[in-house]
């Protein structure tokens, strides 16, 4: 156990509103619905998310500390694949950052900062892609009632 861990668990609740939809909460009440349907992110598409969201935050609040950008967009990429074993995984994960700042000093100086600020997000700071590239076992546990219907 490193020094520099934090024991604080992080967690979400899901909840299932209907047939294949649902939301996600956290402790602070921030939710997000998702599911199949055409109005809804994917599970996968939420992975993908994820991994672009964690690496944008590192970027995004580094340099705007020196200019606010123009342009900020992240694109997260994978292929979705059976593998030898017969899952389901992703495989070619890929983000592609498009940022551009105003040409003054100070956006000048935030776009020479981005490249790095990548590198560093995917090599140290970024706890999505980290914890996907470097692996991490998930348990579970179930617990399953049969009630008498309540609405009677």
């Amino acid at each position: 156990m490193s020094a520099s861990q934090d024991p604080t668990p992080r967690t979400v609740e899901l909840a299932r509103t209907s047939t294949g939809r649902y939301t996600a909460r956290n402790a602070a009440g921030a939710q997000v619905d998702f599911g199949q349907g055409e109005d809804l992110l994917s599970p996968v598409e939420l992975l993908l998310a994820a991994l672009a969201g964690c690496s944008a935050v590192a970027v995004d609040t580094a340099t705007a500390r020196s200019a606010e950008p123009s342009q900020f967009r992240v694109e997260a990429s994978g292929r979705q694949i059976v593998d030898e074993q017969g899952g389901n995984r992703l495989e070619d994960l890929h983000l592609s950052f498009r940022v551009a700042f105003p040409d003054d000093a100070a956006g000048r100086k935030a776009a020479g900062m981005v490249e790095r600020l990548v590198s560093l997000s995917h090599d140290k700071y970024c706890t999505v892609s980290r914890t996907v590239e470097h692996g991490a076992a998930v348990g579970h546990d179930v617990s399953v009632d049969c009630r008498a219907d309540d609405a009677r």
